[in-house]
């Protein structure tokens, strides 16, 4: 049996809208970075190393998965870090990616 301020906490914090997540800080960003809602519900995201994605004339392959996102796919963001951060259905690594933010790129 759950007493009742233990049952209305639990109201209050499962009705509380969740709010996402935050990156990392860095030497770019030192306070870290809020990712938007509309990429992350609180799980989705995590930086991920250089290596780990394949920049091409066709777009941005994700290694892991194989996925493929060209140049002019909504789901790519600026990195407010310069870090390379994915963003996946579920927080999955090898799930389908919700956004990709990629670091600047000086030409």
């Amino acid at each position: 049996m759950v007493s009742k301020p233990a049952a209305v906490l639990f109201a209050v914090a499962t009705a509380l809208p969740a709010a996402a997540h935050d990156a990392m800080p860095t030497a770019a960003q030192p306070n870290g970075w809020t990712y938007p809602f509309s990429c992350c519900s609180g799980m989705d995201c995590r930086e991920i190393r250089d290596q780990a994605v394949l920049e091409g004339p066709r777009g941005y392959v994700i290694k892991l998965t194989g996925e493929l996102i060209m140049p002019r796919d909504t789901r790519i963001k600026n990195s407010p870090d310069g870090q390379f951060h994915h963003c996946t259905v579920a927080g999955e690594p090898a799930g389908r990616t919700i956004c990709l933010f990629v670091p600047p790129r000086s030409f």
